[in-house]
């Protein structure tokens, strides 16, 4: 069933409102319940999210995620980034592109909730020993109450922190971006928690 936030989502879209209302009958007719999450329509079923539409400048992306579960045998998925490791996605840059895909992206939704449905989880792996920018490492050898803080995040989110500062090409803007990040270090949140 059509959910009114996400009518009122694809009303406000000035850049593929066509595009995701040709998708969403598709998510729809695969039995997905229709929410907003994150400020995007989302798909669950029984609770666990299986896509989500985004926006991007390029193209319209339908995000699948668990989408490293798929066996993508149409070669249409595409990562979500370098550091992502489970979702996937799907690009369109036309209505016409989402008809040509209308079958696929209904078999990939069925084959993404039977894998939900047997509990199948995407291997992330043993947790990589990650070895922090000097900037940031240093930091923390500086103030053992940062590091403290630190230490008790979550993995993934002291590899954010690290990912954050690293990407900076100037040691002078990594130590600022430490300087930053200390006060959200020493409050337990990662780097994009409220």
């Amino acid at each position: 069933m059509a959910h009114p936030d996400v009518d009122a989502y694809v009303e406000r879209s000035e850049q593929w409102p066509e595009e995701i209302a040709a998708l969403r009958p598709i998510l729809l007719g695969r039995g997905l319940t229709e929410s907003i999450k994150w400020r995007k329509p989302c798909y669950s079923h029984d609770g666990k999210n299986v896509v989500i539409v985004q926006e991007m400048k390029d193209f319209l992306a339908l995000m699948f995620f668990e989408g490293a579960l798929l066996t993508d045998p149409a070669g249409v998925l595409r990562e979500q980034g370098p550091n992502s490791r489970a979702a996937r996605r799907i690009e369109f840059t036309s209505v016409g592109d989402v008809t040509r895909l209308a079958g696929t992206v209904a078999a990939y939704v069925d084959e993404a909730i039977a894998n939900e449905e047997a509990g199948l989880e995407v291997d992330m792996g043993a947790p990589a020993d990650l070895v922090l920018v000097e900037e940031l490492q240093r930091r923390l050898d500086d103030d053992p109450a940062l590091e403290a803080a630190f230490e008790s995040l979550t993995p993934g989110r002291r590899r954010e922190y690290h990912l954050y500062v690293s990407g900076a090409k100037q040691s002078a803007t990594r130590e600022s971006r430490v300087e930053r990040c200390v006060p959200r270090i020493l409050d337990g949140k990662g780097l994009r928690d409220r």
